[in-house]
């Protein structure tokens, strides 16, 4: 899976608008929109409001999470664990990418939204690349990797399969076949 694929995915998260026009309910396959009517928030999937948005029919409305006190804490709380803590979404990178792509005229202090999210990915990425190097190091047979993302997951999964599988020949390499006659007498 690349990046593009789990932006995908990210598209799919509901997301609240407030739209500017009148529709009855709309009946998709992916579940049931609307009805939407002036002024009255709407949960939809983010890519029908970024479609809304780009024809002026609606403003969007960042998620709770997305403000600058609660992003404050959430980079404080991943700075001070050893651990990966839980994110306020599973695609809060792609999220962030897309509505301040799209919608950064609806999202107060948009530009430090952007700064601390970056922030809690590069924590997120340093204590990846620790885990793996120790991980590499100590030549371990599997780890549990709780509370990431599926970006970052994609991010590190081919570097670290191919490390695995480096480690995997380098071991079978270095042990004696089993029923090689043996060099002792």
């Amino acid at each position: 899976m690349d990046a593009a694929e789990v932006e995908f995915l990210a598209e799919k998260e509901l997301v609240t608008v407030i739209p500017n026009f009148s529709l009855d309910k709309i009946y998709l396959i992916g579940g049931d929109l609307g009805p939407f009517q002036p002024g009255l928030p709407a949960r939809v999937p983010l890519w029908l409001a970024i479609n809304l948005k780009q024809r002026q029919k609606c403003r969007l409305l960042p998620p709770e999470w997305m403000d600058v006190e609660k992003l404050e804490k959430i980079r404080d709380h991943e700075r001070q664990e050893e651990t990966f803590t839980p994110m306020p979404s599973p695609y809060y990178m792609e999220l962030t990418k897309l509505l301040l792509n799209h919608a950064s005229d609806n999202i107060p202090k948009a530009d430090e939204i952007r700064t601390l999210v970056k922030d809690v990915w590069d924590t997120r990425m340093a204590k990846l690349r620790v885990s793996a190097d120790s991980f590499v190091r100590q030549q371990e047979a599997h780890a549990k990797l709780d509370n990431l993302t599926l970006m970052e997951i994609n991010t590190s999964g081919a570097f670290l399969t191919r490390a695995l599988d480096h480690m995997y020949k380098l071991r079978t390499n270095l042990q004696p076949a089993q029923g090689a006659p043996s060099q002792d007498f």
